[in-house]
């Protein structure tokens, strides 16, 4: 009778198994889909239909393929569960991105889908204890658990991840001692905001203490907190010894308590408005202070206009001097042109100043120290101010914290390449201050402000000016410098690396400035790969292998968001707001609706042009493909730009 039972059982399985293995990807991101509430977003997904031929959303496919590599599902509003048993099926399932939505419960078994190399689950309501052995066995390489409700130990098993490169935890309930996640491809790790304890491992302390504030348990010498002073017992022999902790623990929560009132009232100081179409976090904000026609005084409004990155601030992002003082400034200059040209201006021992674009004439760090300055925002790789010195000259001074890849000399060798640099399209710095701390790079003021600005922050009054000439003009203009400075640093791996329309400044005549270039010799990888807007390609996000080819893709977001005058999601570090320009205009080219992509106000006005407008549409969702190789060089997108007519 069991022999029967067991027979009946094996055709049971018979029966079923296949139903589960056999899911073609469409079936298997419908069931995922039927799994999830408020799947209204998800609209496109539907029976009869293929998910990268129908461009349904949120799904990505390797190109050229009908193979699912992606799924971007942050910002949908869903919730329910995740269906990982169908998820299972999508074999060549890259990528799962599900941050910003209000799924809730434990964590999914993501150690079941083994070709997973990104995670991103953040800003949700998971919830719960993570098994110690959740990422055994798993490929991951970056993963973003930030924001959630988890709570218990931090799971060993990320510490076993070969080839993580990429850590977020903070903003949890994370309990417990510190676990040894230290592997040498991990550059970025946060563990801050959680309920930690006990002393930092000395393989971690490299990440430096912001990765672990917030946990007031917390101690060792990177935060500042005696361990064996928390351990003391307490006894009859020794109270005068726990009075002592006792008011040093007071101490340092009135500390806390400063700092985090300090904080609250920098934080209200820097309430800026935002896009009224965007919703933008706080760390994507760039204040602008727009005056009125005298260059060095006087109120006025400010805006913010969102951007995502490092180099927000490189060339000031909004108005300021007027055109005639940067023209007298640049008068009363030109007698001292030369005369210290790369050489050390020493001010009242205030230190020096490394002149390495003489343009401008020579200046010191004291002319800057008595400069009238105002803050222009923050950026990946630091903050920048404006500063309007008493001969009238108007810089922006950028701040580069931990800027320690190389030392003084090279550091020198690397900067003056930069400032040697002569193109109309091109930003060259005027001037360096070196410390092991931090590095500060002044540029000229551009007072007309950032591509970005233009497009977006101010839609009742500059944005009019940008006809369909005009916008050609500036892509054109850009695509020139970029091929400048591919030809200058042809030997770096990614030789702008940071190119967005944030780091696009405009002269009076619309004539496009790059800045924030060919920085990285100079950073680390971890600063590199969260600061700079190369590594928000495909293939930055999925290896952090960047080539020449991550700055095409780069200047193909600009072409696309020029066009389409929207602005781009892939400049938001957390993923809200803004358009997906790319699937945004790979669905019109799908539907053959491509005009209807286009800005209204370049459309109405320059009817006759938009088969050019498509021409270059194409050209640019040529240049985000998802694959570098199919990608087209820097060449022929110059031969292509160039062909287009205004």
């Amino acid at each position: 009778m069991s022999a029967v039972r067991f027979l009946l059982l094996l055709l049971c399985l018979s029966l079923s198994l296949p139903k589960l293995l056999s899911l073609t990807e469409a079936e298997a991101l419908l069931a995922i889909k039927k799994s999830m509430l408020n799947t209204g977003k998800l609209s496109s997904w539907k029976e009869n239909s293929k998910p990268c031929e129908d461009k349904w959303e949120g799904v990505f496919c390797e190109a050229g393929k009908p193979v699912v590599i992606r799924l971007h599902l942050q910002n949908m509003d869903l919730s329910g569960v995740v269906d990982v048993n169908a998820l299972t099926q999508i074999k060549n399932l890259k990528t799962l991105s599900l941050s910003n939505n209000s799924f809730s419960g434990p964590l999914p078994s993501v150690n079941k889908l083994a070709g997973l190399r990104a995670l991103y689950v953040s800003a949700n309501k998971f919830s719960g204890e993570i098994p110690v052995d959740h990422f055994a066995g798993a490929s991951l390489r970056r993963v973003w658990l930030s924001d959630n409700q988890f709570s218990g130990k931090i799971p060993e098993s990320l510490g076993k991840l070969p080839s993580l490169t990429a850590l977020h935890l903070e903003g949890n309930q994370f309990s417990g001692s510190i676990p040894d996640i230290s592997q040498p491809s991990l550059t970025e790790l946060d563990m801050s905001r959680n309920q930690l304890v006990g002393e930092v491992p000395a393989s971690m302390v490299r990440f430096g203490a912001d990765a672990f504030k917030g946990n007031a348990g917390v101690c060792g010498k990177l935060v500042g907190i005696d361990c064996e002073a928390n351990k003391e017992p307490v006894t009859g022999g020794n109270i005068k010894n726990t009075v002592g902790v006792m008011i040093g623990v007071v101490v340092v929560m009135l500390i806390l308590l400063l700092l985090t009132t300090g904080l609250k009232s920098k934080n209200k100081e820097n309430d800026f408005r935002v896009l009224s179409k965007t919703s933008i976090d706080e760390e994507d904000v760039v204040e602008v202070r727009v005056h009125g026609n005298g260059g060095k005084g006087g109120g006025g409004s400010t805006r913010s206009v969102g951007s995502q990155g490092g180099g927000d601030g490189g060339g000031s992002v909004g108005g300021g001097s007027s055109k005639k003082s940067g023209e007298n400034s640049s008068h009363k200059n030109g007698s001292r042109k030369g005369s210290q040209h790369g050489k050390t201006s020493n001010n009242s021992g205030m230190g020096d100043l490394i002149v390495i674009n003489n343009e401008k004439g020579s200046f010191g760090l004291a002319d800057l120290m008595k400069a009238a300055a105002e803050v222009l925002g923050n950026g990946g790789l630091g903050s920048a101010y404006k500063a309007v010195m008493a001969n009238g000259l108007s810089v922006v001074v950028k701040r580069i914290r931990d800027m320690n890849k190389l030392d003084k000399e090279e550091f020198d060798v690397a900067i003056r390449h930069i400032g040697n640099l002569r193109h109309k399209n091109i930003l060259t710095p005027l001037a360096y201050h070196y410390r092991k701390e931090e590095k500060l790079v002044i540029s000229e003021h551009v007072p007309k402000g950032s591509l970005l600005y233009v497009m977006h922050g101010d839609r009742g009054t500059c944005h009019s000016d940008l006809n369909w000439p005009t916008r050609l003009k500036i892509i054109k203009g850009i695509a020139s410098g970029v091929q400048y400075i591919h030809a200058q640093f042809s030997s770096y791996d990614i030789p702008h690396g940071n190119l967005k329309s944030s780091n696009v400044l405009l002269t009076d005549t619309y004539e496009p400035l790059l800045s924030d270039y060919a920085f990285i010799k100079m950073v680390s990888v971890n600063q590199a790969s969260q600061g700079m807007f190369a590594y928000k390609s495909p293939e930055g996000i999925e290896s952090q292998q960047v080539s020449h080819k991550s700055d095409i893709y780069c200047l193909g977001i600009i072409i696309l968001e020029v066009l389409t005058g929207k602005f781009p999601s892939q400049y938001l570090n957390a993923g809200k707001g803004g358009t997906d320009v790319i699937q945004w205009v790979q669905s019109a080219i799908g539907d053959k609706k491509e005009a209807e992509s286009l800005d209204p106000e370049i459309v109405s006005s320059y009817g006759d042009s938009v088969p050019s407008m498509i021409e270059l549409l194409h050209l640019g969702a040529a240049c985000t493909e998802s694959d570098p190789s199919r990608r087209p060089s820097l060449e022929d997108v110059l031969k292509r730009i160039e062909q287009i007519k205004g």
